[in-house]
């Protein structure tokens, strides 16, 4: 018996460092998370920085479409896509960036990290969903789905703060907006492409 005691013990040792193997990778996963996400975006985030950069874009006649934040190695890159009735020339893309770096460098929104921005417009892929997308598609094969009609294909002829007016193989026909789900231009030979961009780099 009192060797059954001395030996008791020993069956449960091994199982002792078993705990302490699993606490350096536990820590190790809560060490990287934070910094994946302050690296990366959150709609938190992207929402502040639509906050600062909205008015400077206003203020130059255009609209913000979206803002993305994502990592790039040790870097961030954020993503401005924004539009306007006229459209945005190169030009255009390279005012707005050098506008909207002075802005993020002057508020804090963009942390410590390195970042490179880039400002481009839509392609011609962005869902038309608002009446201005619809109104700077005139002249555009679309297809979209509509209530009580179904998927249906035609050309942008108007729109407006109500609706859309389309040719439907030579019918005009004329569509609310809460009759529509979200168009898709058609690509079409011919078309210039009006998918434009800039580059510029953060602190």
């Amino acid at each position: 018996m009192p060797g059954g005691q001395r030996h008791a013990p020993k069956p449960g040792q091994p199982r002792k460092p078993r705990p302490s193997q699993q606490q350096p990778s536990q820590q190790q996963t809560s060490q990287h998370r934070p910094r994946q996400a302050a690296a990366g975006g959150s709609p938190e985030i992207e929402g502040r920085i639509a906050d600062v950069i909205s008015p400077v874009i206003a203020a130059a006649g255009m609209d913000l479409e979206s803002v993305r934040v994502s990592a790039a190695g040790r870097r961030r890159l954020l993503r401005v896509v924004v539009d306007s009735d006229r459209g945005v020339s190169l030009d255009d893309a390279a005012t707005i960036s050098r506008k909207l770096s002075a802005a993020l460098d002057a508020a804090p929104v963009m942390g410590d990290f390195p970042y490179t921005l880039e400002v481009s417009s839509p392609g011609v892929d962005r869902p038309l969903t608002d009446p201005r997308h619809w109104r700077r598609a005139v002249g555009r094969l679309v297809q979209v789905t509509a209530a009580d009609a179904g998927p249906i294909s035609g050309r942008v002829l108007a729109a407006d703060a109500d609706g859309v007016t389309l040719d439907v193989a030579g019918d005009h026909r004329r569509f609310g907006y809460a009759a529509l789900g979200a168009g898709a231009i058609q690509v079409e030979f011919g078309h210039p492409q009006t998918e434009l961009g800039a580059t510029g780099d953060g602190h």
